[in-house]
């Protein structure tokens, strides 16, 4: 009797069979070798054979599994592609899965792997017969998969609290130092660096790490998040437009010098405007802290409506401390953190995904600015 584990791997490999047929069309025939299905002693777990309509055909060695992370990729999976290859230079690999991650299907193009997902995501390229095919699915895990793994992911308020404060400190350091710092337990902070190491978001050298990709690092926590749906916002409406409540927020803010009025930090598009300009418009998005959530309070002191639609201020439940950390003084206005606001913008709606790209340009080109050496300093305010 086949244990579940393996027929999930045939279930897989005909799913990705299929769906290849179907890119390919009526002209082109794609079968599994039933002499090499899974269970033999091989190196891999299927051969695939592609067929043109004029007979010539190309033989896949194929890897099936159900998670594929970019460590994979840059590791086993690369070196079975060259073992492959040292057998037969024309033939490739294929890897299937039932979703590959954004970044371990840049990871598998870098090293020449072939790869498709249930999803849609595809990439296909074979000399003869001339096949090119590369087509984009889900960019987000789908609903119910989880990989087959006790780490946890870059998901929730705890993940979002170590991943700044990843992004905003340059290393070396330790896990250690990085749960003091998020206050956060060590056995959490260490499974999410497991999970971090596997996308190769970080780089360890023993126990310390050394390296952290902090730009594609906030790229993966907003890829696993979204901004209006974890924030509640309660709509506004500015009678006297959006300037007049920047005129009251600057001067609440007391020009920076009263850290009592930081209750309230502008994010989103304004926020990405006052740094580096791409659009014009859109509604403004500030952060309240939750234990002072009081609707009508907020719309008296900033002279905005409650409005069931049509808003152009959107008001943000900061639903942790993290949020209001290392905060920007731009322009006479308090505004969350550069990694903060990079993550909003990439998790939001509309245009905002492509301010949040702009800002991450403008932090490449001023990480001698924001970003800090010092975990000590980790509540310091940056001022552009």
């Amino acid at each position: 009797m086949e244990t579940s584990a393996h027929q999930r791997e045939k279930d897989l490999l005909e799913q990705g069979r299929t769906h290849l047929q179907q890119l390919l069309g009526p002209d082109w025939e794609v079968a599994l070798r039933p002499d090499q299905l899974p269970g033999g002693d091989h190196g891999w777990d299927a051969m695939l054979q592609i067929k043109s309509d004029d007979g010539v055909y190309v033989s896949l060695l194929v890897e099936a599994r159900q998670r594929v992370t970019p460590k994979d990729a840059g590791g086993v999976l690369t070196s079975m592609a060259h073992l492959v290859r040292r057998v037969n230079s024309h033939t490739r690999l294929l890897v299937i899965s039932p979703w590959i991650s954004p970044l371990a299907q840049e990871a598998l193009r870098a090293n020449g792997i072939d790869y498709l997902d249930l999803t849609g995501n595809v990439s296909l390229r074979v000399s003869r017969p001339a096949i090119v095919i590369h087509t984009q699915g889900a960019d987000r895990a789908p609903a119910g998969h989880r990989p087959p793994s006790s780490k946890p992911l870059l998901t929730g308020l705890k993940a979002g609290r170590l991943v700044r404060l990843l992004a905003d400190f340059a290393p070396p350091y330790r896990a250690s130092a990085l749960a003091h710092g998020a206050d956060l337990s060590l056995p959490y902070v260490s499974r999410l660096l497991d999970t971090l190491d596997d996308q190769l978001l970080i780089k360890r050298d023993g126990r310390d790490i050394v390296s952290v990709d902090w730009q594609a690092l906030l790229r993966a926590r907003a890829n696993q998040t979204d901004l209006l749906r974890t924030a509640e916002p309660t709509g506004m409406l500015a009678p006297n437009g959006i300037k007049a409540v920047l005129r009251r927020l600057a001067n609440m803010a007391d020009n920076g010098t009263n850290s009592i009025r930081r209750e309230v930090l502008v994010t989103g598009s304004y926020a990405a405007r006052s740094l580096a300009p791409l659009s014009v418009g859109g509604q403004l998005m500030l952060y309240v802290q939750e234990h002072e959530f009081n609707v009508q309070a907020w719309a008296d002191e900033l002279g905005l409506m409650p409005v069931p639609e049509g808003a152009d201020v959107l008001i943000l439940q900061a639903k942790d401390d993290s949020v209001w950390q290392r905060p920007m003084f731009v322009g006479g206005v308090w505004q969350v953190g550069l990694s903060q606001l990079a993550t909003d913008c990439l998790s939001g709606p509309g245009r905002m995904p492509a301010e949040g790209e702009k800002i991450l340009e403008f932090m490449a080109d001023h990480e001698h600015v924001w970003r800090r050496s010092d975990l000590s300093r980790r509540d310091e305010p940056t001022r552009f």
